[in-house]
């Protein structure tokens, strides 16, 4: 870590109008679909008790944004990031209606729920890159830093406040549920095209294999970057334990749905006390090294989640495996896009995002199938145990990133 920064240096980046707008739809929008996946999880698992229908959840919402990776960026680069954002903010505005109006008319089948769900997954492949590279149009250089702490605390806030309405709401009728969340992707969409115009290095060049696999190319080129989401990828990969929380709720712990969003907002409450104290010391140096022993503490308490019978013990291991996580996050996404050339980032984090989706929504996939085989509790507690490893083996295999020290921007120049 490093020495405090000072209260008006901790805020630099909401000194800009264009930055608050775009902070409350990213919060807004991670709100509606933390409540939609609450939701939709405790519904088909009261109705089913199957727990690879929990992993199909996942998987049905990551595989649009791995087949749709070569044009979602693009699309990014090339259309405007704001108008993409606005775009998919409303195409999941009609899934969520969708699934409103399947739990009015009683026909909450899996097959229909999950192929609007497969929509949603479209609408997020393509809001992902665009939300992730608007950041650096909407804020100057010199308070970058800054906004990446802050747009990281974005989606944990969504994450604390979102399950916990899901299964308050939920509580009240799953419709009324649904029919929130529709109604906020819509104020997002508002928010979103309330943003005045950013000054985005627009991609013009003609259309060639070289432009489309850019994102890919610059990863692969930058070792520092590419072991720095590897190691979250594998390591959430092997280690989440979020698709298995309602069999927890339910069988193992016994608190219900309510006890459900607790679970879930857990992670989220570790993780925003965590960016506070990020955004107060921010790590400027032995990056590598922090990165990797939070990696390694993020596998332990999840191992201690998976073993634990009582509910307090849980929701502190998942408080404490939010934690960890969001040290991996916030050293991740100042490498990644403090290091990207503007015209080149949307692909970038295209690219990005299919590690994110393998880490969460095909880790959730795993982690049902491997239930459904072996039992939650072993599954998790097995899953923490290899994401310990795997900060280990990667200490091995990307040397250079173990012995970064300074998170500072090199100079980019042109992809």
């Amino acid at each position: 870590m490093s020495s405090p920064t000072t209260d008006e240096d901790r805020f630099a980046a909401f000194r800009h109008s264009a930055f608050k707008r775009y902070f409350w739809a990213r919060f807004i929008t991670s709100s509606a679909t933390q409540i939609v996946s609450v939701a939709v999880g405790w519904q088909l698992w009261e109705q089913t008790k199957n727990a690879l229908l929990l992993g199909l959840i996942g998987l049905v919402q990551f595989l649009p944004a791995l087949t749709l990776v070569l044009v979602t960026g693009l699309a990014s680069d090339r259309l405007g990031r704001r108008r993409v954002m606005a775009t998919a903010t409303t195409l999941e505005m009609f899934c969520a209606a969708t699934i409103l109006g399947l739990a009015v008319t009683g026909n909450f089948s899996p097959v229909l729920v999950l192929s609007a769900l497969t929509v949603f997954g479209i609408a997020r492949a393509f809001y992902t890159p665009a939300s992730s590279s608007l950041v650096v149009n909407v804020v100057p250089q010199a308070d970058f830093s800054n906004a990446i702490g802050w747009v990281t605390l974005t989606w944990q806030l969504a994450a604390i406040v979102g399950p916990a309405a899901g299964g308050l709401l939920f509580g009240i009728s799953g419709p009324f549920a649904y029919g929130v969340a529709a109604v906020m992707f819509a104020i997002s969409t508002v928010l979103i095209l309330s943003i005045p115009k950013p000054n985005q290095d627009m991609e013009t060049d003609p259309t060639s294999w070289s432009m489309i696999l850019g994102g890919f190319r610059y990863i692969w080129k930058e070792k520092v970057v590419l072991g720095a989401i590897s190691l979250d990828m594998f390591a959430v990969l092997l280690g989440g334990a979020v698709a298995l929380l309602p069999i927890y709720a339910s069988d193992i712990l016994d608190v219900g749905v309510i006890g459900l969003g607790l679970l879930r907002a857990a992670p989220a409450v570790g993780a925003v006390l965590m960016i506070g104290v990020l955004i107060r010391f921010p790590v400027r140096d032995h990056a590598g090294f922090i990165l990797l022993l939070s990696v390694a503490a993020f596998g332990g308490a999840t191992a201690v989640f998976g073993v634990s019978t009582l509910a307090w013990v849980s929701i502190l291991a998942l408080a404490f495996v939010g934690a960890f996580d969001m040290i991996s996050v916030y050293i991740r996404e100042i490498l990644l896009q403090l290091w990207t050339p503007d015209r080149v980032r949307g692909r970038v984090n295209a690219v990005n995002s299919i590690f994110l989706g393998a880490s969460n929504e095909l880790g959730e996939f795993r982690a049902g199938t491997m239930a459904a085989v072996y039992g939650a509790v072993f599954t998790v507690t097995a899953g923490g145990v290899a994401a310990v490893g795997v900060a280990a083996i990667w200490r091995v295999i990307f040397p250079k990133m173990s012995q970064t020290k300074k998170l500072e921007a090199p100079d980019l120049g042109e992809d």
